[in-house]
């Protein structure tokens, strides 16, 4: 909705200074700008130059903040009805119908030509035979107003239905005389026959629509055009109709979550509703009888959806935000272009990608690195990135170690920050929210930056609901969609693997919870942990040394490299070490030595991973073999990793399982143990003492003494046979 437009019918003027600073930090929350604010307040005669900056500059959020529903509200309240106008998701400023065209209060219809026939027609549509029903015909004066008593509650509707239809059009010998100043009135749900208050209400089938704030004629068009689902509609004869509405609850509690939903559905429309007919043995007015110069009369019955169910499923059915469907046949000759790739081979954009893997992968760092890559337009992972701004989300480190590890990962990863501009982070530690309060923050904030992507890093910080739901999940992963829609750019986020072996496991079965995390995203990467053998840790030490030898044997001997050093000699460290010990000087062998060392210990820290890909946009690649060296990934360019098994990493955490023998050689030593630490001077135990001592069951216990077999049990006491 574009709130500039509801202000143009609020004066300023007419609102005090907390109203106005309210409308301020409503348009600050919603994007808009200091000028916005400005301009609305300047025909004010309380207006300074200045002021509205000085006041902005004082707005820096809230937990609770101040949002477009306060303008919505201002404007409700001065008789504006706000619109959003097509079929927009319903939040709460959206109107679902348009303003209500008057369209007059019908008169009675034609086929009631008694007023009995109305109230027989109204206690048909509104009661069952054998419920009781409220009616109030007396009244009683106060201070010059007239006002119902407790009246009738003892009959039924049928016993009345009966007794109107022999009264011969004499409505007073059945519900007694009303004053034809005041009317009648009648309760809107059933009752226990013993009294007419809230407790005893048998049914919490109705509530009661009045609204008396706005003309008659707009009451009953909006209760139409809204297709409440009312079983009833009475002209009171005063300023307002009565709508007896379904509610259908099934208990008190239940009761007051619909009606403050339809109330609230009627707010957003301008049907304002009176909050006294929240009350469920709330009064209505019974048609039928006189009330001053006009009648009470039943307009119609069982107008709108037939129930609550029904009208709730129509009304978010109009107020969602869903597309028109496509004809393929439309399309077939000239189809759409597909997004680029903003990962080649990987991910499209506007689309999402998951990474999944273990604790000390280096998730947080891959993303970073991912980051960087972005915003040089260099590859990633072996993977060519497209160029482009990217916004990084940090839920989990203060700012001042993230900073950091950007840095770092610039500088090992060898990049000029030619372009670091690009880079965008919202640092949220200890003020992150749920992902669905996230979402629309995050929305608003980069609607104008033109991102490539977001990265969200992680998101256990902002998951709502249980991650082993599918139900809740879905609705969690629909929060990732809203943004690639809303901002066309890619969310990129990680998440855990579940506990337990990893390697046998496909890659998109690995990560915690319900399978809706692997199977949401458009590409899943995951990680698993290689094993690396002693043998083949020290062959890359070896590497090392030759490497690092190689490089310091180049600067001193220069041309004379070759005359000195051969192909098999680059490949032993020992006659690389023999080589420098005696073409370096002493100071210069000294410090080869020192990077030998830093470069032994890099290797004894690394890690390597394999990364797996399951994707929907492109076609499956060949797992890649990285090496994690603190605090970057690098392809593994040698092949070293690739015939390596990954679920061997996993075997050798978890102990061989026990044969069934061993299981039984144990259930036995430990019933033996726990006899004779309970056992008395007589060689017996108490079958409590040897539960309280194993701590299980006492059934458990019972078990394993008749599988041991050398125990006899007399009721509750245990001897060795």
């Amino acid at each position: 909705m574009n709130l500039l437009e509801i202000l143009s019918h609020i004066p300023p003027s007419d609102l005090t200074y907390d109203e106005w600073t309210n409308v301020g930090m409503a348009l600050k929350h919603e994007g808009y700008a200091v000028q916005d604010w400005d301009n609305w307040s300047r025909p004010d005669d309380r207006y300074k130059p200045g002021a509205c900056q000085a006041k902005w500059n004082t707005f820096n959020g809230s937990t609770s903040p101040v949002t477009a529903a306060t303008i919505v509200h201002m404007a409700q309240e001065r008789g504006i009805v706000c619109s959003g106008g097509g079929n927009e998701q319903l939040d709460y400023d959206s109107a679902i119908v348009a303003d209500g065209d008057a369209v007059g209060i019908p008169l009675p219809p034609s086929r009631y030509s008694r007023p009995v026939d109305e109230i027989i027609a109204f206690l048909r549509a509104v009661f069952d035979p054998d419920e009781y029903v409220g009616y109030v015909t007396e009244v009683y004066e106060n201070d010059g107003r007239l006002s119902p008593t407790r009246g009738c509650y003892d009959r039924t509707a049928g016993k009345l239905i009966t007794l109107l239809e022999k009264c011969n059009g004499q409505i007073w010998n059945v519900l007694g005389d009303s004053d034809p100043r005041a009317g009648a009135w009648v309760r809107v749900n059933p009752l226990d026959g013993k009294g007419v208050k809230d407790e005893n209400v048998t049914d919490y089938r109705y509530v009661l629509v009045e609204s008396d704030s706005i003309p008659i004629e707009r009451q009953n068009a909006l209760i139409r055009e809204l297709e409440l689902p009312v079983v009833a509609l009475t002209y009171t004869g005063g300023k307002s109709v009565h709508a007896i509405v379904h509610i259908d609850a099934g208990n008190r509690e239940e009761y007051r979550s619909r009606v403050a939903y339809l109330f609230d559905i009627c707010a957003k429309n301008g049907l304002a509703i009176d909050k006294a007919c929240k009350n469920p043995s709330r009064l209505s007015r019974l048609p039928g009888f006189q009330r001053g110069d006009k009648r009470q009369y039943l307009i119609d019955t069982d107008i709108g959806k037939e129930s609550f169910a029904a009208w709730k499923d129509y009304i978010e059915s109009l107020s969602d935000d869903l597309p028109d469907m496509d004809k393929l046949s439309d399309v077939w000759e000239d189809m759409p272009d597909l997004s680029p790739p903003l990962i080649d081979g990987v991910l499209r954009m506007g689309h999402k990608m998951l990474i999944a893997g273990p604790s000390k992968a280096g998730k947080s760092f891959a993303l970073i690195e991912l980051c960087v890559c972005f915003a040089e337009g260099v590859p990633w992972m072996g993977f060519q990135c497209r160029q482009g701004r990217v916004l990084y989300v940090n839920l989990e480190l203060d700012k001042a170690s993230c900073l950091h590890r950007f840095k770092d990962v610039y500088m090992s990863l060898c990049i000029q920050p030619d372009h670091i501009s690009s880079i965008d982070i919202w640092n949220l530690r200890g003020r992150s929210v749920p992902m669905d309060q996230l979402a629309p923050k995050l929305i608003r904030r980069a609607a104008k930056q033109d991102y490539t992507a977001i990265i969200i890093d992680p998101i256990y910080k902002v998951i709502t609901g249980d991650e082993n739901s599918a139900d809740q999940m879905a609705h969690f992963c629909n929060q990732f969609d809203k943004v690639c829609t809303e901002l066309g750019c890619a969310v990129i986020y990680c998440h855990h693997h579940s506990k337990g072996s990893q390697g046998g496991k496909r890659s998109m079965d690995r990560a915690a919870g319900s399978g809706v995390f692997a199977r949401d995203p458009d590409a899943l990467l995951d990680m698993i942990e290689l094993p690396i053998s002693d043998q083949l840790r020290q062959n890359e030490e070896d590497k090392q040394v030759c490497r690092i030898c190689s490089k310091w044997l180049h600067r001193f001997l220069g041309n004379h490299y070759d005359d000195h050093i051969s192909q098999d000699d680059e490949e032993s460290p020992v006659r690389m070490l023999e080589h420098a010990r005696t073409s370096l000087r002493n100071n210069s062998m000294d410090r080869m030595m020192e990077e030998i060392h830093a470069a032994k210990k890099t290797v004894q820290n690394r890690t390597a991973w394999r990364i797996d890909g399951t994707l929907r946009e492109f076609p499956k690649f060949t797992p890649i073999n990285v090496w994690f060296d603190y605090p970057t990934h690098s392809d593994d360019q040698t092949g070293v990793l690739k015939d390596i098994d990954p679920e061997v990493t996993w075997q050798k955490n978890f102990p061989k399982r026990k044969s069934n023998e061993e299981r039984a050689g144990d259930r036995k030593s430990s019933i033996e143990t726990a006899f004779s630490a309970a056992e008395n001077e007589q060689g017996q135990a108490l079958i409590s003492d040897i539960v309280e001592y194993m701590g299980v069951s006492e059934k458990t216990v019972r078990r394993r003494l008749k599988e041991h077999g050398g125990y006899w049990v007399d009721d509750c006491i245990v001897g060795k046979k």
